[in-house]
């Protein structure tokens, strides 16, 4: 029997192959176009006290972890904890940016950065965000399944995957468990 979980906009996770974590379901696996993503590993972000968004990233399973900013494909999937500006997106990335690129690296791709801090929109407790990497094809956003646009480049995702990714990514611990690294292990009810 397979136990549904409605999402945002009638989307609707396979409970019975789904991994919870904090609460908030993600599936073991995603396609995107003709390929399996297989679930890596999910975080939960917290900023100070507050609950910020649980994620979730799919890769290819014969890439390993040390390898996911390379030119292979992947998608992180953003479960929002609460409200979000659009402005806040922007606020938010950018220190993580200078944090994790050359001043050159940024000027190369600051029409691709704005761009995507362009497409943001404000977000409610519950909506999700994907970020989808497909070499060849770029990095897209997509809203609660509604895609808002699509960033061309191998550059741009290597740099902006660095966020959460990266040798200094918005938080260490976070990284780890989208990589898996932490050991943990994930509920699949």
């Amino acid at each position: 029997m397979y136990l549904m979980v409605p999402l945002i906009l009638g989307l609707c996770i396979d409970k019975s192959t789904a991994i919870q974590i904090h609460g908030v379901y993600f599936q073991d696996s995603v396609t995107t176009g003709d390929m399996v993503l297989k679930f890596r590993g999910a975080g939960l972000l917290k900023w100070l006290f507050f609950k910020v968004y649980t994620a979730a990233l799919y890769m290819p399973p014969d890439v390993s972890g040390e390898n996911v900013l390379d030119d292979v494909p992947k998608k992180m999937e953003f479960h929002y904890l609460s409200n979000m500006s659009a402005d806040q997106f922007k606020e938010s990335g950018e220190p993580i940016l200078l944090k994790n690129a050359s001043a050159d690296e940024l000027a190369r791709i600051r029409p691709e950065i704005d761009a995507i801090n362009s497409m943001y929109r404000d977000v409610t407790k519950g909506d999700r965000y994907t970020l989808t990497y497909i070499p060849g094809k770029g990095t897209e956003l997509a809203l609660n399944g509604e895609v808002l646009g699509r960033i061309g480049g191998y550059e741009f995702a290597a740099i902006y995957y660095r966020i959460w990714l990266g040798e200094n990514p918005v938080d260490d611990d976070f990284k780890s468990m989208l990589l898996n690294n932490a050991g943990q292990k994930f509920s699949s009810q």
